[in-house]
């Protein structure tokens, strides 16, 4: 009889066993493509203690091409074939600091189409390679103002018009971009949350992010916060808290964030009020989310948690702010982790001293 035991008590597990794989069933998922979104969102230590709140973060690291940019980047792509204006074998064309890039690339390699990226020249080495690795024809450019023609994302649309069976994507200005966080981040967030959710606050480039989980979260609660969170050297700070579009600051060092302008993705976006974190705030909380939290990332993912924690302190202890960890920090490790280049921005004594036998 002892030979059946082990199985009599492997049946008394079967419900249990049924129900935990029925919560993974779908995490078998089709290629590449299929497996955008549904990332985790983890509540941080830290953060949640210094406030008193609940600091969760949606950690967009774990997206297949390791952004949170693989969504637009999807919604982009799905866009122009469902508008047929790309066919089999076609080219995608971007203008773009770089994760939308690499998401577009990722999202080419799976569907077979070409792809070519136009970037400002300011942007780091590591983005430049992963691009290249991917098989993208990469063309850095000067970076000069959205009103000179020759700006990355005029000189993207003039290539792709210049082509047959090519599409610039426009990420700044189609909305296939905010769409793509009404129908993915805000279900998502809300449903990790199970509706316990009192703010919502990130950073924006192309405004897609914000916007879209701003739509769906206020149409699911009216009552949540909606705080953009904004770099030195934006207008979107003063835009939002003042009605003007004059810039704040003088310059950033974070990547791909910011903006001189409102794209068409911002257009009305339910914002409810803005921060603005200076450099040093963000280089410092990225350096602790590392060294504390384990996550490795950059400025802008370090800015995010701070505008968090600002948020938290505004609205009082035991509420429930979300952000957003955008990326990995090892797109950043020459600038970020950069002894040289951090002195080189006056920002060396912003990492926190404990942590300064780790620069490189």
């Amino acid at each position: 009889m002892a030979l059946y035991r082990p199985t009599v008590r492997l049946l008394s597990t079967v419900p249990r066993l049924h129900q935990r794989a029925e919560h993974w069933q779908d995490y078998v998922r089709d290629g590449f493509v299929g497996s955008v979104a549904k990332t985790p969102l983890v509540k941080l230590k830290g953060p949640s203690e210094e406030t008193g709140c609940n600091i969760l973060a949606k950690i967009e690291s774990m997206q297949p091409g390791g952004s949170v940019k693989d969504r637009a980047a999807l919604y982009l792509v799905k866009d122009a074939e469902e508008r047929g204006v790309l066919k089999a074998g076609g080219t995608v064309v971007e203008g773009t600091a770089g994760n939308t890039g690499i998401g577009l690339a990722h999202i080419c390699n799976a569907k077979g189409y070409q792809c070519v990226i136009y970037m400002p020249d300011t942007q780091s080495q590591e983005k430049i390679d992963t691009l290249r690795t991917l098989g993208a024809d990469v063309r850095p450019v000067p970076a000069v103002a959205f009103t000179d023609p020759m700006n990355y994302n005029h000189q993207a649309k003039r290539f792709a018009e210049s082509l047959e069976n090519a599409v610039w994507t426009n990420q700044f200005d189609n909305v296939a971009n905010k769409r793509s966080h009404v129908e993915t981040t805000g279900p998502e967030l809300w449903s990790q949350t199970g509706g316990e959710l009192d703010a919502f606050t990130c950073a924006t480039g192309t405004g897609g992010t914000l916007a879209g989980t701003a739509d769906y979260l206020k149409t699911v609660n009216p009552n949540i916060q909606i705080v953009l969170a904004d770099p030195p050297g934006s207008v979107l700070y003063n835009y939002f808290t003042q009605g003007k579009l004059e810039r704040h600051g003088t310059g950033s060092i974070t990547e791909g964030i910011g903006q001189g302008r409102v794209t068409d993705n911002m257009k009305g976006a339910l914002v409810d009020d803005a921060v603005s974190i200076p450099d040093d705030q963000s280089v410092r909380r990225a350096f602790q989310l590392l060294h504390e939290e384990g996550y490795c990332v950059g400025a802008s993912s370090g800015l995010n948690v701070q505008a968090a924690i600002e948020v938290a302190k505004k609205l009082g202890p035991g509420h429930t702010v979300a952000t957003i960890i955008c990326d990995s920090g090892f797109r950043y490790a020459t600038r970020i982790f950069n002894k040289a280049w951090l002195e080189s921005k006056n920002l060396l004594a912003a990492v926190p001293e404990v942590y300064h036998h780790t620069l490189q």
